[in-house]
This record gives C-alpha cells, sequence and structure tokens, in this order.
C-alpha cells in the first residue's frame, strides 16, 4: 500500500503541535511516577495500609493498560485533536478528584480516571506528531518528544518527595490543572485535525482487546503478592490469553477491523514494536529496583531522584541525538547498539552492586545503561510509525504504546521473582544478592533484544526516499 502525500505544514504548527505532544505525555508519564515516593505521607492522611494504598497505583496502571488501544481507535474515528483536547479534560478533571480525596476509594477511583485520560494522550500525543512530520523530520521529532518525555523519570521521584515532604501530598494533582486548563484551547486551535481510516467502531474488538489486557495485566501484577500457582492468577492469566486469541481471530474476520493485522504482519513494525516490548521493562525494572536499593540504605525519597539521575537524564540529552540520527543511518545500528550498551551497563551495576559500593562506582554503568536505550528508543518509535501509511499512524502509535507498556508489565514481574529468589530483605547483603541477579536478569534480556533487532532493515525505504524528495 503506498503512503498518500503528506500535507505539508508551516513551521510554527509543527512547533505547537511537538511542544503540545512533549508536555500532555510529560503530565502522563509524571504522574505515573510521583505518587510511589509520596505513598508514605499519603498512608497517614488516608489512614490506609501500604498495601492498600499501593492500589493507588495500580488502579493507574491497569486502565491506561487496558484502554491504551481504545484510546487511539477512538483518536482515529472522532477525531485525534478533538479526543486528544478530551484526554486532557478527563485527565485534569481525575487529577482534581485525586487532590480532593478523603477517602482511599475515592483516591483510588480518581487514579483510574487518571489512567483512562493518559490512555487517551499517550498514543494520541504520537498520533498528532506523526500526521504533521514528514517520515524525514519525524525522527529528529520523535527524539526531542522523547526526551521531553524522559523528564519524568528525572523528576519523578524527586518531585514527589520534594512535594510531599515540603508542602502537601495534594500537589502533585494541582499541579496539572493550571497546565491542563491551558493546553487544552491551545489543542483545539493550535493542532490540526487529523483521523484514521474511516470506519465503524469495532466494538468488540474493544471489547476483547480490553477484557485480554486487563486479565493479563491484574495476573500480572498480582502474582508475585498471592503466589503464581494461586488459581487466580492462573484463571487471570489463562483468559487474557484466551481473550487475546479471540481478539485476533475476529479482526482476521471483522471487514473494519480495529487493528489490522497486516500491521503485524510487517516485519518492520513487528520487530520494532518487540524492541519496545525488551527495553521498556529494563528501564522499568532497573528503576524500582534501584528505588528498593536506595530506600534499604535509609536515603530520603529526595535523594533517590539525585541518585538516579546519570540514569535517567541521559534521555533528555541522547535522546534527541539518537532522533536525529534515524535518517542517516538507519533504525537497525541505532536500536542495536543502543540494547548493547544498555546489557553492558546493567551487567557493569549486577557485578558492582554491593552493600558497601561507593555511589560514583555507579555512575559510569548508569550513564551507559542510560544512553543506550535514550538512542534506541526514539529509533524504534520511527520504525513503527513509518512502516505504516499516514492515517494508520494511530493504531501503529497505539499498538507500540500497547507493546511497550505490556513489556515492563512482563519485565517486572520475572525481575521480582529473581529479586526474591537471591535475596530478601533481612540484610544489606541479602538485599544486595537480590538486587545484583534482578538486574542481572535485566542485562540478559536486553542483550536478546539486541540480538533480535539484527532483523531490522538496516535503513527504512518510505524514510530515505521521502527524505530525497523535494519538499
Amino acid at each position: 500500500m503506498s503512503e498518500t502525500k503528506m500535507e505539508p505544514y508551516a513551521r510554527a504548527t509543527k512547533i505547537w503541535v511537538l511542544a503540545l505532544a512533549s508536555v500532555a505525555s510529560l503530565m502522563a508519564a509524571l504522574d505515573a511516577m510521583v505518587v510511589t515516593t509520596a505513598l508514605g505521607t499519603i498512608r497517614i492522611d488516608l489512614g490506609a495500609s501500604m498495601e492498600a494504598l499501593q492500589w493507588t497505583v495500580n488502579a493507574y496502571t491497569l486502565t491506561f493498560a487496558v484502554l491504551l488501544l481504545t484510546g487511539a481507535a477512538l483518536g482515529d474515528r472522532l477525531g485525534r485533536r478533538r479526543m486528544f483536547a478530551a484526554g486532557l479534560g478527563l485527565f485534569v478533571a481525575a487529577s482534581v478528584a485525586c487532590a480532593l480525596a478523603t477517602t482511599l476509594a475515592g483516591s483510588i477511583a480518581a487514579r483510574a480516571g487518571q489512567g483512562a485520560g493518559a490512555a487517551l494522550l499517550m498514543p494520541l500525543a504520537m498520533a498528532v506528531l506523526s500526521a504533521v512530520f514528514p517520515p524525514q523530520e519525524r525522527g529528529k521529532a520523535l527524539g526531542i518528544f522523547s526526551g521531553v518525555t524522559g523528564v519524568a523519570l528525572i523528576a519523578g521521584p524527586a518531585v514527589g518527595g520534594a512535594v510531599a515532604e515540603g508542602l502537601a501530598w495534594q500537589w502533585i494533582f494541582w499541579i496539572n490543572v493550571p497546565i491542563g486548563l491551558i493546553a487544552i484551547p491551545l489543542v483545539l486551535s493550535r493542532v490540526p485535525e487529523s483521523f484514521g481510516p474511516a470506519a465503524r467502531l469495532d466494538l468488540r474488538g474493544l471489547v476483547l482487546v480490553t477484557g485480554a489486557a486487563l486479565a493479563i495485566v491484574w495476573g500480572l501484577m498480582r502474582g508475585n503478592q498471592v503466589g503464581w500457582t494461586n488459581a487466580e492468577i492462573l484463571a487471570s492469566l489463562l483468559t487474557g490469553v484466551v481473550l487475546g486469541v479471540a481478539f485476533v481471530g475476529w479482526e482476521l474476520r471483522a471487514s473494519e477491523p480495529m487493528v489490522p493485522m497486516r500491521l503485524f504482519m510487517r516485519a518492520l513494525s513487528r520487530l520494532a514494536s518487540w524492541q519496545a516490548f525488551y527495553f521498556t521493562p529494563r528501564c522499568m525494572a532497573l528503576c524500582s529496583s534501584c528505588r528498593n536499593s536506595f530506600r534499604r540504605g535509609k536515603d530520603l525519597v529526595l535523594r533517590l531522584g539525585l541518585r538516579l539521575l546519570p540514569w535517567t537524564a541521559t534521555l533528555f540529552v541522547f535522546a534527541p541525538i539518537g532522533g536525529s540520527l534515524v535518517n542517516r543511518l538507519g533504525e537497525r545500528p541505532l536500536v542495536v547498539t543502543g540494547l548493547v550498551m544498555q546489557a553492558a551497563g546493567f551487567c557493569w551495576i549486577s557485578l558492582t552492586a554491593t552493600p558497601g559500593v561507593a555511589f560514583v562506582n555507579l555512575v559510569p554503568p548508569l550513564i551507559l545503561a542510560g544512553a543506550g536505550v535514550s538512542m534506541a528508543m526514539p529509533a524504534a518509535q520511527n520504525a513503527v510509525l513509518s512502516a505504516v501509511v499516514t492515517n494508520e499512524v494511530g493504531k501503529a502509535s497505539g499498538i507500540f504504546n500497547m507493546s511497550r507498556f505490556l513489556g515492563g508489565t512482563f519485565g517486572v514481574a520475572p525481575r521480582r521473582c529473581r529479586l526474591r529468589g537471591s535475596g530478601s530483605v533481612a540484610s544489606a547483603r541479602a538485599f544486595s544478592n537480590g538486587f545484583a541477579a534482578a538486574i542481572a536478569v535485566s542485562a540478559v534480556l536486553s542483550l536478546a533484544a539486541a540480538i533480535a533487532a539484527l532483523a531490522l532493515p538496516a535503513k527504512h525505504a518510505s524514510t530515505i526516499a521521502d527524505a530525497k524528495s523535494p519538499a
């Protein structure tokens, strides 16, 4: 299928779209991070146990995961700009509800609303960006987009800890309100409207994929808590698999499928999505492990963000660099090299991490791993979005974000198993052993992803052709 020629957009329009998409994505990513470091303060105010309060995090995770493809589908059908603005409105309203919550149930419900808003924002941010940037400019734009979104990793733990300790935890959510209220009218006035293929909403497909994602994520989130052989977990995972197979079967027969299976049949799109599946769990695993490691060392939550800066700050620096090199080098060299760098950094950390290790000794491997994933991420995003025609970027973005998130969920589960199997919290030495083993698993899987990425084309043909064509 040949891609229709994109409408040329003015430079000012592109800048506005990039800025608004990046800010919205940053808000959604930041609120997934900041709450974790403020749970102790929130627990005191709401009078809940830490285990029960963890559902304020899980509620966001669940609704975000199960509604990602739905958000992309609604954008294609009803208008990406319109639904992007609606996602911002829902996110802001849910943030107000989070700040005003006085009970655990109210907080969990409000966080679920935030997750639903984020499920609209994340895929549609990439979709509206890809709709205005031609393929030859898309890699650089995605690099900047990834770098700005990566600020959530840089600032999230520190912001959450600083706000909870210095002001009040409610301000974690209040800060979204003025940003969202400014952004919504700008989105409606500055972002061009775009649609996916003209088709009816695939309601049966939506129900099947939502149910599959819900069952799988629920099982993975609860597995370590209640045991992987527990009947609840086995039934949940089996239900997810059955619904997933039913979803694929329905999409193959549907006259107007929600996700055309040919998108999965294209090698580039499939492999690029798997790169996201592989390297995102490594990021989530390291962040979770480092957070636990530093807490066991009795450091303040504010120091957590500072200690992770050598790793997280690389996104802001190297993601734009990687995006600008996509057209020159192609996706494969950047993804393979980046994942090898990440594997080397994680291996270094696993060999270095001991109870008495000086933090300065962890800085080089953190930078190495962070720089690697930062270069690989925009290249993988570009590979996915450049492999489809313009009016299918919404679906491709939904697939990419779903793969990335489910990859993170799958990745954290085995890391926790390895952490518990090789160590414990009984002593610094025991925890260090588990931490090192968990990071070693991340190194092995990062290397496996790099090997899989060798199947990517050296350069994407359509991108090069478009880059050579006159503007």
